[in-house]
């Protein structure tokens, strides 16, 4: 089966039709304040007029109040909801829609429990000490594959068009999430490195 892409941290609608052109399989939208790639409602309000519907849309959150995260998931539909934070397993449970837990493991230890938010799918970033993601700091490609054994695995942290290809030979994962890998500078993606990256990853099957 061929790996799907998600490109992340997605700020503006040129990168979006573009990211769509090329064969994303998602679009990640940061609903984080403290991301370099936030987009707030408002402007992801506007940004939804011109994206078709009919493109997969995860909202990223970081320890977002409950209630703000079912309004957006609602009034924008989106597909998925990725928590990016310190969410527990009850938090994630009382969503109706699809979940992603990300999660940034440093040792196996920290895969304990994983099962417990019944998630439809694991990602698996790069630990960094007081961050929330977008590092462009490589992962721990070994508790990824451990992680596939609790659900399908978005992987994640430090993924570019140098490296996508031995990743996904080595982890198998179901899809591959970038943001910072296919930027020019942050919140402003590369047509040419997102053409490189995708093409890269849907070779990989």
């Amino acid at each position: 089966m061929t790996v799907k892409v998600k490109i992340c941290g997605i700020t503006n609608i040129d990168d979006a039709l573009d990211a769509i052109e090329l064969g994303a399989d998602y679009l990640g939208f940061i609903f984080y304040p403290d991301s370099k790639r936030f987009i707030d409602v408002q402007s992801f309000s506007a940004l939804m007029q011109e994206v078709p519907f009919t493109v997969p849309k995860v909202g990223v959150f970081v320890n977002y109040d409950q209630q703000a995260a079912v309004n957006i998931a609602t009034d924008f539909d989106l597909n998925l909801l990725q928590f990016h934070g310190d969410e527990s397993p009850e938090y994630c449970q009382k969503f109706a829609r699809p979940i992603i837990k990300a999660i940034r493991p440093e040792k196996e230890s920290d895969l304990e429990g994983l099962a417990d938010y019944k998630a439809d799918y694991i990602l698996v970033d790069s630990f960094v000490q007081n961050s929330y993601g977008g590092t462009g700091v490589v992962s721990n490609w070994d508790l990824a594959r451990k992680a596939k054994e609790v659900a399908p695995i978005f992987l994640s942290g430090g993924l570019n068009p140098d490296n996508i290809e031995m990743a996904i030979q080595s982890v198998e994962p179901f899809a591959v999430d970038v943001c910072s890998g296919v930027e020019k500078e942050p919140g402003k993606k590369s047509y040419r490195l997102m053409e490189e990256f995708i093409k890269k990853a849907k070779s990989q099957s």
